[in-house]
């Protein structure tokens, strides 16, 4: 393995088209060029997303690799292109094996290959789990912005379900902007919820820190409320606990039933994405039979296109678009080749020509 001073895929030029080097990048690496880069990143992934709505990217449905033996486990593919100024392609092949919590180990692990615009060719493998945790914090941050216009600022935070991606959604509100005059904490797991306490604590912009005992009290008492769980099926059915109207980021897409979905204003990423693999708004299209119910995109709103009103529960619910991990990933990629720390694996691909 050899560490270059610099290499790139090239842009559209005259020059001839070669293979590019392949490179390895690590999380540690990954972090180094995030960290402390907060405002940056949501700019960047509301960028990206703008593009993906105007038709500049290919999204295609995300493909799930399932385990009968294991039915909480499952690895998810999601390739993608995106063109602009990015004009990268890829793949996210992400896991989640929810029993690794009890080992000790990570739900989750990811990995990213970036292709080349112009040949096809893989060029760079990243250590995702970090990017995708990125990418969807700087989502939840964007959407609590747009959604929170025209409404009551929320002052009262609360996370029901507070693993990697909870901690991720926290640093990115903070980055960019927001205190709360109090946040509330749930977990099924004691010490997951201690240890983001204290995760809370040492980041100074928490105010008053309270650990429920359940999501009931939580939700009640927070008009920001985010769902980072790794809940399969729908948990929270009680209509009732929202007669504040807060506003939810169903995170993680399947802790609402269907009648808390139907008596709210529902906005998600990608209508199409959302609306599979029995999300909450896909049970709720299945229990209708239409999809009335979605008052439209993030995007819509951003737009103009859609308002969102205070006399309802407003739920963003956000499927996840590979588009972002890719813009994150090149962003990241490029960052380590400013920093002349990127390691390129020697003859990675082999056989070249067609004849000797």
């Amino acid at each position: 393995m050899t560490t270059i001073r610099s290499t790139a895929t090239k842009s559209a030029t005259s020059e001839p088209i070669g293979v590019p080097p392949f490179a390895v990048i690590s999380g540690a690496q990954v972090q180094r060029a995030l960290q402390g880069r907060e405002k940056l990143i949501v700019e960047l992934v509301e960028a990206t997303y703008r593009l993906h709505s105007t038709g500049h990217s290919v999204n295609p449905p995300s493909y799930f690799l399932r385990f009968p033996d294991r039915p909480s486990a499952r690895i998810i593919a999601l390739p993608a292109a995106i063109g602009g100024q990015v004009r990268v392609a890829g793949l996210k092949w992400i896991s989640s094996f929810p029993e690794n919590v009890a080992t000790g180990i990570p739900r989750a692990s990811a990995v990213l290959i970036l292709n080349d615009h112009d040949t096809g060719y893989p060029f760079a493998c990243l250590e995702s789990s970090i990017i995708s945790a990125t990418r969807t914090a700087a989502l939840a941050a964007s959407a609590t912005d747009w959604l929170s216009r025209g409404r009551p600022r929320p002052k009262r935070a609360g996370f029901v379900g507070v693993g990697l991606i909870a901690r991720y959604i926290h640093t990115f509100l903070a980055g960019t902007g927001w205190s709360f005059d109090g946040i509330g904490v749930h977990d099924l797991c004691a010490d997951s919820a201690a240890g983001f306490r204290g995760y809370l604590e040492q980041s100074g912009t928490a105010g008053r820190i309270t650990v429920h005992d359940s999501a009931e009290q939580l939700i009640r008492s927070s008009d920001l409320v985010v769902f980072a769980t790794v809940a399969g099926q729908p948990h929270v059915g009680d209509l009732s606990w929202f007669e504040h109207n807060p506003l939810v980021l169903h995170v993680s897409l399947r802790d609402l039933a269907p009648e808390i979905v139907l008596a709210s204003t529902n906005i998600v990423d990608d209508i199409e994405h959302c609306l599979k693999a029995d999300t909450s708004p896909h049970l709720a299209e299945q229990l209708t039979g239409n999809r009335d119910f979605l008052h439209g995109t993030l995007d819509d709103v951003v737009a103009g296109r859609v308002s969102v009103p205070t006399n309802q529960p407003v739920v963003f619910s956000p499927f996840g678009l590979g588009v972002l991990d890719l813009a994150v990933g090149k962003y990241v990629y490029d960052e380590v080749v400013r920093s002349g720390e990127l390691h390129v694996i020697d003859d990675f691909f082999h056989e070249l020509r067609r004849y000797g």
